[in-house]
């Protein structure tokens, strides 16, 4: 629960896609990642997508999938406006983990621009390795590179 209102973490589909694409804002402030969000993620790996859901809306969602080397790899995480410093994001990466064991995965990656900060305070404090990999997302474009064995 997030305050006294109940929340459950369910998978998601492609319709909750639009209601967190509608809220954009709300997740991702004046960064636009809206790119990042395809639905094949939802479609192909369903199992490893999720929403938290309350009664007023999603309050939070991971998007991840299992890769053929035994890696859970988290695409996208976010919390709403109102749902950041509860925890939330780390009920979804332990949602994701079990699922992402039970599918194989031996450890956790994920990956951030270096200059978001608080992705990796908060990857950190998870347990995750950081380190910056120059040229990750093409030339001159270094990434924080996350991992984490399981």
């Amino acid at each position: 629960m997030i305050g006294a209102m109940p929340l459950e973490i369910v998978p998601a589909d492609v319709s909750d896609l639009r209601q967190v694409l509608a809220d954009h804002a709300r997740y991702w402030g004046e960064r636009d990642l809206r790119a990042l969000h395809q639905p094949v993620l939802l479609r192909e790996f369903g199992a490893t997508c999720m929403v938290a859901r309350a009664e007023d809306g999603i309050r939070g969602y991971l998007f991840g999938f299992v890769t053929p080397e035994q890696t859970g790899y988290v695409h996208l995480i976010a919390t709403r406006d109102d749902s950041r410093g509860t925890g939330l994001g780390r009920r979804l990466y332990r949602h994701f983990t079990e699922i992402a064991r039970s599918q194989g995965a031996v450890r956790l990656k994920a990956i951030t621009s270096v200059t978001n900060k608080g992705s990796i305070a908060f990857h950190r404090t998870l347990g995750f390795d950081a380190r910056v990999v120059e040229d990750y997302d093409g030339p001159g474009r270094p990434m924080v590179v996350f991992t984490r064995t399981l």
